[in-house]
């Protein structure tokens, strides 16, 4: 099946959530040619059992089972490189975040409005009441202060649902280190400059299946992989006026 955008889905114990949301992507994307990958990370609950099951009789699913390996990052950078469809998509697996998104964010990368779009919390129509807690909203506000402190040309550098084109993303994948959770800060750091960004709003749902992922952990990754993109890029500066003088 020749597809128009494949929409990657990392996911771990995400059992009770994987019909639900096929069944929205179903009724956001009827007049599309889609496919969803889910990419599990070996769950216990069996969420790999519940994708196969559907993709037996549903040729819009896929499943990537990863065995000795873990990481929502990483899972999302195999996910994308598996496809071959021209538009990428990336979303979690616990229905917070909003399909209806979707056809906006299709609409302008086929335009090439945008190199990359980004369902965000924190623009103008969005919200973020969907995270459980007082903690996860410090994380949240935390991670977005130092990104903006860094010139991410984002409002919501924390969003894990972003599209763009592969053949924009593929030549990145090779600079990404794959840690931790938030793909979308470290693609936009690796990114070569200037990028074509573009913000659509998105209401943050409650989760109904399943825990949160989120922790101390998840913000102590992040600060990792922003202390290694920024020295690595200052040594690439270095190195590129060594050479030239």
């Amino acid at each position: 099946m020749m597809v128009d955008i494949s929409i990657i889905i990392p996911c771990y114990n995400e059992s009770d959530n994987v019909i639900p949301l096929v069944k929205a992507l179903h009724t956001v994307l009827h007049d599309r040619q889609w496919e969803v990958i889910f990419v599990d990370d070996n769950s216990p609950d069996g969420t790999i059992h519940v994708v196969r099951k559907l993709a037996a009789h549903d040729q819009h699913v896929r499943g990537l089972l990863r065995i000795g390996r873990r990481g929502l990052s990483s899972a999302v950078i195999e996910g994308i490189l598996s496809s071959s469809a021209p538009l990428i998509a990336v979303m979690d697996g616990d229905l917070q975040h909003d399909e209806t998104c979707l056809p906006i964010m299709i609409e302008a990368l086929m335009k090439n409005t945008c190199d990359i779009i980004v369902a965000s919390r924190h623009i103008e129509g969005g919200n973020s009441t969907g995270l459980a807690n007082k903690w996860r909203h410090f994380l949240s506000l935390q991670g977005i202060r130092i990104a903006k402190k860094l010139g991410a040309p984002v409002n919501d550098p924390m969003s894990g649902f972003f599209a763009a084109r592969r053949d924009w993303f593929e030549p990145i994948a090779p600079a990404l280190r794959g840690r931790g959770f938030k793909i979308l800060m470290e693609t936009l750091l690796a990114a070569p400059k200037p990028i074509r960004v573009m913000e659509t709003p998105m209401v943050f749902r409650e989760r109904l299946h399943g825990e949160s992922k989120l922790g101390p952990y998840v913000m102590i990754e992040f600060i990792l992989m922003v202390i290694e993109n920024t020295f690595k890029k200052a040594w690439l500066c270095f190195t590129k006026n060594k050479h030239s003088s």
